[in-house]
């Protein structure tokens, strides 16, 4: 399958010394703001530029249904993935709540939805189909339809810059059971044995977390025997995930392409970032991880992309909250490096 190119290249590290010479001029002990200071240059580098800004931030939230929720691998209903994208555009969610604490413009995109929603015009409308196939027996989606949601994450980040000026972007999902194609895909990328990856979801008891793991399980099996033992990312990507997480994908990486921070929330968002780093490993130089969640297996997922989370707060709700949470800390790396005085103006004596 061919999938649409993308130019994304690690930054230029050529002005990274000017850039820890301007910090470590900034009248304070010497890496004293900590992570602060490593925020700081990964932002500076993204942007190229010894005076970073964050300018328009956006967050996107896509929804979508998942086939292999048929199979019972979730508490929660299918129904409350369009409920919940209702909810979204009456402003009661997690999700609006941080979204107008941050000042982020909130992008609703419908890719797979079970459910009309055209009545809702808060809501984009970018249907794919009325969620994916069942992956325990074929494959998620076919590759047209893997194509259509790649290209659906890009046109929203060309949408966010055009409508914005958006150089920061928030990325979350709605879409009840989509922790199943994650841990399938941390299990698959990450090469970490299955039962190591697959956790309670939206709150399944011990049996439940067993039965996904045994739908899950052979849901592996039966994908390779419909295509081998030693399949491309790409076919990984495309007959497990949801439209809503492809889709992000799809953002990720024309995100970085037109150097654009992109701000990570938990286990889904990071299997996407997972998957997006399969395909473009160049990738993960323009991504900040928000936190880490309470999801079995997300601290190994994230210990695979070699990510450091800015937060731990026992997050599991999704949407992208955990990473709006973080926002402030990003925002505080950027003001640090562009408001604080250096020992020379301030007339303080530099010890170091």
């Amino acid at each position: 399958m061919i999938m649409k190119n993308f130019e994304i290249k690690a930054p230029d590290n050529s002005i990274k010394e000017d850039i820890i010479k301007k910090i470590d001029n900034l009248n304070k002990p010497k890496g004293s703001l900590g992570r602060l200071e490593s925020l700081a240059v990964q932002i500076c580098l993204i942007q190229q530029t010894l005076s970073p800004k964050l300018t328009g931030q956006c967050h996107i939230l896509f929804g979508s249904d998942h086939g292999v929720e048929r199979e019972n691998v979730s508490v929660s209903p299918r129904d409350v993935t369009w409920q919940q994208m209702i909810n979204f555009t009456r402003g009661g969610g997690g999700v609006n709540m941080f979204c107008r604490q941050h000042g982020f413009r909130l992008y609703l995109v419908d890719t797979g939805v079970d459910h009309d929603l055209t009545e809702y015009k808060e809501i984009i409308n970018r249907k794919i189909a009325n969620g994916t196939a069942n992956f325990r027996y074929e494959d998620a989606m076919t590759e047209e339809q893997f194509e259509q949601a790649i290209n659906i994450g890009c046109e929203m980040v060309d949408k966010c810059v055009a409508d914005n000026g958006c150089n920061i972007i928030c990325l979350g999902e709605m879409g009840i059971a989509n922790t199943s194609p994650s841990s399938v895909w941390m299990s698959l990328f990450g090469n970490i044995e299955l039962e190591e990856c697959v956790g309670a979801g939206a709150g399944l008891d011990s049996p439940g977390i067993r039965h996904k793991y045994e739908v899950l399980a052979d849901a592996v099996r039966n994908f390779r025997n419909r295509h081998g033992n030693t399949p491309d990312p790409t076919t990984i990507i495309r007959c497990f995930g949801g439209f809503e997480m492809v889709s992000t994908i799809g953002a990720m990486l024309r995100a970085a392409e037109r150097h654009i921070i992109i701000m990570v929330d938990g286990f889904i968002m990071t299997a996407c970032a997972l998957a997006a780093s399969m395909l473009y490993p160049e990738v993960k130089n323009y991504m900040i991880f928000g936190h880490k969640g309470d999801e079995t297996g997300h601290r190994k997922m994230l210990e695979l992309l070699g990510a450091k989370p800015l937060l731990s707060l026992g997050l599991r709700l999704g949407e992208g909250t955990g990473a709006l949470c973080a926002f402030p800390i990003i925002d505080s790396s950027v003001r640090m490096i562009n408001e604080m005085n250096n020992f020379d103006n301030a007339n303080i004596t530099k010890y170091f």
